[in-house]
């Protein structure tokens, strides 16, 4: 019954938006058995998602890294021409861009994830028959979705003691940490959404008698 009433108490914890009650709560093992059924429920809604709206199959992520790669862009060339003309320079441009590089890096993992650009090991995988290519695939997607589960618990708990303990972001006056780290949780749900389209893509190859793997190429077009 204890890890079903720390799960009452996650869940009590983040409907009263108390940082210190939800990073409190998010201490006992029951946010395992939160954070999996989070990130499953996360994952079914960006599959359905991403097959409502195409667009955002195959531009959300991408979207996201080419702003935040711009932004970072922006910041550093206008700050290095004020350092460096002006002899001025923004407290916060050394600090922003690490953080936006933080949500590039983790968005693009996610989409990286549906192009199987990760660790495809493509080249061998193809040579073997359909029922272990099928077994190898859905080794991947239960991996994959275990390491989502394991991130979300683990970046939500950080996030939530940065909130706790009210960080701001160094060189700024009111901008929070949290609002970065918040970030890595909702991409990798979107991963684990990723995760879940490409087993559908593959039960239905398998079925269909289609090929099943294919060589993967980095920056290339979803299927």
């Amino acid at each position: 019954m204890s890890m079903w009433n720390d799960a009452l108490n996650i869940i009590t914890a983040f409907a009263s938006n108390d940082a210190w009650e939800i990073s409190k709560a998010l201490g006992t093992p029951a946010a395992w058995l939160i954070g999996t059924l989070v990130t499953a429920l996360g994952a079914m809604a960006a599959l359905i998602l991403y097959k409502s709206v195409p667009f955002f199959d195959r531009h959300l992520e991408r979207s996201v890294m080419v702003w935040s790669y711009l932004l970072i862009a922006a910041i550093i060339f206008v700050e290095v021409f004020r350092r460096f003309a002006l002899n001025q320079q923004a407290p916060w441009s050394t600090t922003i861009p690490p953080f936006l590089f933080l949500v590039m890096t983790w968005f693009g993992c996610s989409y990286n994830v549906r192009l199987r650009t990760h660790l495809a090991f493509a080249e061998f995988r193809m040579n073997m028959s359909r029922k272990l290519q099928m077994g190898c695939l859905t080794l991947d997607a239960v991996l994959w979705f275990v390491f989502c589960v394991v991130v979300v618990v683990t970046s939500t708990r950080v996030a939530a003691n940065s909130a706790s303990n009210f960080q701001i972001l160094l060189g700024t006056d009111d901008v929070l940490q949290w609002w970065f780290l918040a970030t890595v949780p909702i991409a990798f749900v979107l991963m684990a959404g990723r995760v879940l389209e490409n087993l559908r893509d593959d039960f239905t190859r398998y079925r269909n008698g289609d090929v099943m793997i294919s060589q993967a190429v980095i920056g290339g077009e979803t299927g």
